[in-house]
């Protein structure tokens, strides 16, 4: 069995702000499957401390950036997990990277500690005996655990995944000292960055493999649109570059155990369900009812649900909307609600057991994102029969087969996609949308396609799995 040490700023279920954390929550059991011990190491942050009351210390610096930091080992729901415990870093009220005055200004500082932890303990191991056999960092947060394994000149082999490029972990020239970055690799070739310094590029450059969350994303990165910078950098190291889809939990997403248990074989709770769905929500929809979980941001295309949702809901559909973001895409979205009532209810916020029940409910989910690396909204709405509606983007493109003609006289189709992300192609696809829908016999067919498709963790699991050990050998 094989050790791998995946180092991140958070994990389900200890701190969940987006998918990263459900992607690394996951990937331990999958990998189990496939031969391999995965440990987790993040922060401790306020929200986790009391949860490891007893746990004990199995790595230590007394210098960490400005202060004394430990690592605590134990195990939460099945995962092994490492908190990196340094007070004077993580002990702070608000999230894990902003409080109430915006992003802490020290985020650089922050998370080269825990990248700096995690190079420490892939090279000398734990007190407890353990080390392991690869290094996985996942985003900007741990970019800098395989430059600090690079140019310690260590042997562990370290892979470097990017979730969303978007976010990259700048820092000032300034600080390279501060970040124990050594100087002669200051150039463009290495660590500078536009005047300074990038942690997702540091890792980019020095892990022994990049992977992406989605082949189509790990393509569309080396063009500039989509690689934010970075694409001359990804495009360098083409041959070190894969693109590796992430799954759901299957078990935790499940239309078979919600209060309308449901499958592919037998459908009938899905009705059930959309009717439940639409008396809670106060809803009255003749058509399609489509969901929207997400942020609400315009990287996720929610500005261009007020340009298209006029005609959706004079045909007939109905929109249930949940999520929060930019206030001025909230309001928009409240607009709505008080515009069209009985036919648009929306909830500003997050709660999961209501995401569940709308997945449930829904007849369709829609994700009109302009970017998307892998995106797992579109694979919940296939595992509970509510056909994605996405943007030809990234992961999008890569796990919904659009309901063209061939597809759908193939009986293959599982969801819509269009292309380019704009009102005008979207307002097709929701058009589309209300045609499919009327035809029951072919809704019916998309409906078991979906509920069919593969969106767990093993095939994913089993291609990590083959990575790791191509770098071990």
């Amino acid at each position: 069995m094989g050790r791998v040490l995946s180092v991140a700023s958070e994990c389900v279920p200890l701190l969940k702000t987006g998918g990263l954390a459900d992607v690394v929550g996951a990937l331990p059991q999958a990998l189990a499957g496939q031969g391999w011990e995965m440990r987790v190491l993040m922060p401790a942050y306020p929200s986790v401390l009391p949860q490891i009351s007893g746990w004990p210390e199995v790595w230590a610096e007394s210098d960490l950036f400005g202060g004394a930091g430990r690592v605590v080992a134990g195990q939460v729901a099945g995962i092994s997990i490492l908190l990196l415990d340094a007070p004077h870093l993580y002990d702070r009220e608000g999230g894990p990277y902003s409080g109430p005055m915006g992003d802490w200004p020290d985020n650089s500082i922050r998370f080269a500690a825990l990248s700096w932890a995690g190079a420490a303990i892939a090279r000398e191991g734990l007190q407890d005996g353990w080390r392991p056999d690869v290094l996985h960092a996942h985003d900007w947060q741990a970019g800098l655990a395989p430059a600090y394994l690079a140019y310690s000149g260590a042997s562990v082999p370290s892979v470097m995944t990017v979730h969303n490029i978007a976010f990259q972990g700048f820092a000032p020239a300034s600080q390279l000292a501060a970040l124990r970055l050594p100087t002669q690799h200051y150039h463009p070739d290495a660590l500078e960055y536009f005047g300074g310094l990038s942690s997702l590029k540091a890792g980019l450059i020095t892990a022994s493999k990049i992977t992406t969350v989605s082949p189509s994303y790990a393509g569309e990165l080396r063009r500039a649109e989509f690689g934010m910078g970075l694409q001359g950098v990804l495009t360098a190291r083409a041959a070190d570059v894969s693109g590796i889809l992430n799954g759901v939990d299957t078990a935790v997403w499940s239309p078979e155990t919600g209060a309308h248990p449901y499958s592919a074989r037998a459908p009938k709770g899905k009705a059930h369900a959309r009717t439940a769905l639409c008396t809670e929500l106060g809803l009255d929809v003749p058509g399609p009812l489509a969901i929207i979980v997400s942020r609400l941001t315009d990287q996720k295309g929610i500005d261009l649900i007020p340009l298209v949702a006029a005609e959706f809901l004079a045909a007939g559909g109905g929109l249930a909307v949940l999520g929060s973001g930019d206030p001025g895409l909230e309001a928009q979205m409240r607009a709505l609600e008080a515009q069209y009532p009985g036919r648009v209810a929306v909830s500003i916020g997050y709660d999961e057991d209501l995401s569940q029940r709308m997945f449930a409910g829904g007849d369709a989910v829609l994700v009109p994102s302009r970017f998307e690396p892998c995106g797992l909204t579109q694979m919940y709405g296939l595992r509970y029969g509510t056909l994605p509606v996405v943007a030809a983007v990234g992961g999008l493109a890569d796990t919904v087969i659009t309901a063209n003609p061939a597809a759908v006289s193939a009986g293959v189709a599982t969801g819509i996609s269009f292309h380019p992300t704009d009102a005008a192609a979207f307002g097709l696809a929701l058009q589309q949308l209300i045609r499919l829908y009327a035809d029951r016999k072919i809704w019916a067919q998309m409906m078991r396609n979906a509920m069919r498709h593969p969106v767990g963790w093993e095939e994913s699991a089993a291609r990590y799995a083959a990575l790791y050990a191509g770098l071990v050998a």
